[in-house]
C-alpha cells in the first residue's frame, strides 16, 4: 500500500526485493513514476490519486528489481515515456539483466525517452552501482531520490555488472555529499535520511 509522505510525494515497497517505488510530482503538475519494480496495479491506484494531466518513469538504474513493472504500469495509466540514463541502456536491454530464481528478466520493455527538458527536477549522473545510476534531484521540494547509490548508512554494492566501488565512492562525495545539508535523501531500499546524517554518520563516506 502506497504511503503519503508529503502532497506531492508517495512511496509503496514494490516486488520480492521492496525496491520503493516513489510517485512525486514536479511544479509543473507532471506525476514522476520512479523505478516501477513491480506491483504495478498499487502503483496505478496511487498515481491515480494526484489526477496528474502527464506521467513519465522515471529510472535510477537499470537493474531488474527497479524495472520489472515498468510494462504494465505503463499499460494501465497510459504512460509512452520512460527515461533512463544512456550508460545504463545495455544493462536494461540484457536478457542476463535478472536475479533468478527470484526476478526473472523483465519483460516487454519499452524504448528509453530522451531526458526530459523541464525545471521539475536535475538528472545527476551517479555511476559506481551501475554505468548509469542516476539521482533526481527536485531542489523546490528539497528532496534526492537516490536509487541504490546511497543507504541510510550504507552505500549501493558494486559487485554487480556496472559496479565500480571507486566511482560510486567519488560520486557519493563529490555529487550528493555538496548538497544542501538538510536535503532529503530517498534511496531505492530502506529508510530515508539526509545529507547531513550521512556525512557525520555513514562510515563509507
Amino acid at each position: 500500500m502506497a504511503r503519503k509522505i508529503s502532497d506531492r510525494i508517495y512511496t509503496l515497497p514494490v516486488g520480492m526485493l521492496e525496491v520503493n517505488c516513489y510517485l512525486a510530482t514536479g511544479k509543473s503538475g507532471t506525476l514522476y513514476i520512479i523505478d516501477p519494480g513491480g506491483d504495478a496495479d498499487e502503483i496505478a491506484k496511487a498515481a491515480k490519486e494526484f489526477n496528474a494531466p502527464e506521467t513519465m518513469i522515471l529510472l535510477t538504474h537499470g537493474h531488474v528489481d527497479h524495472i520489472s513493472g515498468i510494462r504494465e504500469t505503463m499499460n494501465l495509466l497510459g504512460i509512452s515515456k520512460v527515461f533512463i540514463h544512456k550508460d545504463d541502456i545495455p544493462l536494461y536491454k540484457s536478457p542476463d539483466n535478472n536475479l533468478t530464481p527470484f526476478v526473472p528478466a523483465a519483460k516487454d520493455l519499452p524504448e528509453p525517452a530522451p531526458a526530459p527538458d523541464t525545471d521539475d527536477f536535475t538528472i545527476i549522473h551517479t555511476p559506481g552501482h551501475s554505468k548509469g545510476g542516476c539521482c533526481f534531484y527536485f531542489k523546490d521540494m528539497n528532496t534526492l531520490f537516490a536509487g541504490d547509490t546511497i543507504f541510510m548508512y550504507s552505500v549501493g554494492r558494486t559487485d554487480l555488472p556496472g559496479g565500480d566501488q571507486n566511482a560510486l565512492i567519488k560520486s557519493i562525495n563529490e555529487k550528493i555529499m555538496t548538497l544542501p545539508q538538510d536535503t532529503i535523501i530517498y534511496p531505492g531500499h530502506g529508510p530515508s535520511t539526509t545529507v547531513a546524517d550521512e556525512k557525520s554518520g555513514n562510515p563509507y563516506i
